[in-house]
């Protein structure tokens, strides 16, 4: 990069440049296999994803998160997650739309966590090429330099009017990014099969009743998550991982499909029974509601007791 060598630029050219650069082959197959392990954490964390590129999504995380803090938290687990189970950096910004959350996240490369709160948007580009809003190109850049823009902030200092008599219908786009305005929403064409949470721990767990107070924050992270899509679970299952990586996934199928968060909770509770080692430590644990469906007419408002949950074969992988 010091030598001008950017992404992009023809291989001849960097050799030009840089005459002591070297080159490996890309392997594509590892490439796929990356970000197919990075996008299945990304889902696991949010209910809308879009992923635009082999190593880039949005994510909607609105759903998740009671507060603007705990976006930022979830971010940064994100992030943990990418790093402990595959051992990549990933960049991450965080903001209230997907224009600033893009320039974010590519302000601090590599493992850089960008945050831009509400309100603020407008004064973090300001200063900021105007090639960072989305549609300028080169040859853009080049026609906004001619009329002594350069910078995101010049570009909205300018009358809207002379915008459009030389940008023409472009002009009002340009101009509310500059403001940091951007209303297009995360768009998701997966459909959703499963709704779960996950959380590694900073130190490994053996005692049962820690163990029992995190799946009880998961089950009722999950079963908010059921109710604000309007799904509930017909099969709960319980991902575990002990301190040596090993990981094991046990499931449940429910009598009736469920949102709430006892159901979830107990069917939990006796997977962690039925799968869990007593005294082994564990690194990770997981909640997951599958085979979605909308929810029943009529949700339970009693507690189930054990009878009413019924057992399928479990899955165990090392």
């Amino acid at each position: 990069r010091r030598d001008g060598i950017h992404s992009g630029r023809p291989t001849y050219q960097a050799w030009r440049r840089c005459p002591r650069v070297s080159t490996v082959p890309r392997r594509f197959a590892r490439d796929g296999e990356c970000s197919r392990q990075v996008m299945t954490i990304v889902r696991q964390m949010a209910e809308a994803v879009e992923q635009v590129s082999i190593d880039e999504a949005y994510l909607d995380v609105t759903n998740e998160v009671e507060g603007w803090q705990e976006g930022v938290r979830l971010g940064a687990r994100l992030q943990a997650r990418i790093q402990d189970e595959t051992g990549l950096s990933a960049s991450v910004g965080v903001a209230t739309n997907k224009l600033v959350a893009k320039v974010a996240s590519d302000r601090d490369k590599p493992g850089g966590l960008t945050v831009v709160p509400a309100g603020e948007e407008a004064a973090f580009l300001a200063p900021l090429p105007v090639r960072v809003l989305s549609g300028v190109g080169p040859v853009m850049a080049g026609r906004l330099k001619e009329l002594g823009i350069t910078t995101v902030g010049h570009l909205r200092q300018r009358p809207r009017q002379e915008l459009w008599e030389h940008l023409g219908k472009r002009a009002a786009w340009l101009l509310r990014q500059s403001r940091g305005e951007d209303s297009r929403d995360v768009c998701s064409a997966r459909e959703r099969k499963s709704v779960s949470r996950e959380r590694t721990f900073s130190h490994d767990i053996t005692g049962r009743d820690t163990l029992l107070d995190r799946i009880r924050s998961l089950s009722s992270g999950v079963a908010r998550r059921l109710k604000r899509a309007d799904l509930a679970a017909g099969t709960v299952a319980l991902k575990l991982r002990y301190s040596d990586f090993t990981t094991l996934t046990r499931q449940m199928r429910l009598t009736a499909p469920a949102d709430d968060e006892e159901t979830i909770t107990l069917a939990a509770v006796a997977l962690l029974q039925r799968g869990w080692q007593e005294g082994r430590p564990v690194r990770l644990l997981g909640v997951i509601g599958r085979d979605l469906c909308r929810p029943p007419a009529q949700r339970r408002l009693r507690f189930p007791d054990a009878g009413s949950l019924t057992g399928s074969d479990a899955s165990l992988s090392e």
